[in-house]
């Protein structure tokens, strides 16, 4: 069972307490963009094998988003974030490389 750690309110709840929410760190588009630009924000994810990060809700909580580093694998989770975070933090980024030598985070792109 994958266990995640609320980084607002510091419970850890396992995933029959949390929703999904997809991919984190997308570039967002809207009004104004090219269609390409727009269908691929709606319709293009990446699915790793591995390391992957992720958006998450609180939803049996206090509800707030908050992002998740994981492997997709192992299901060993790095650590998690707020979700106002535009890019993981270097003490996750440094823990996946610790664990996954060779990892590097422009591969994932």
């Amino acid at each position: 069972m994958l266990i995640l750690e609320c980084p607002y309110c510091g419970v850890k709840a396992d995933e029959t307490e949390l929703h999904p929410g997809g991919e984190a760190h997308l570039t967002r588009f809207g009004p104004g963009s090219s269609d390409d630009a727009f269908e691929s924000y709606l319709f293009m994810r990446a699915n790793p094998k591995g390391v992957h990060f992720e958006r998450w809700r609180h939803s049996h909580g206090c509800g707030k988003w908050f992002h998740a580093a994981r492997c997709t694998v192992t299901l060993e989770v790095f650590g998690t974030y707020s979700a106002q975070t535009t890019e993981p933090p270097s003490d996750i980024i440094e823990k996946i490389a610790a664990r996954r030598p060779g990892w590097a985070k422009e591969s994932q792109a």
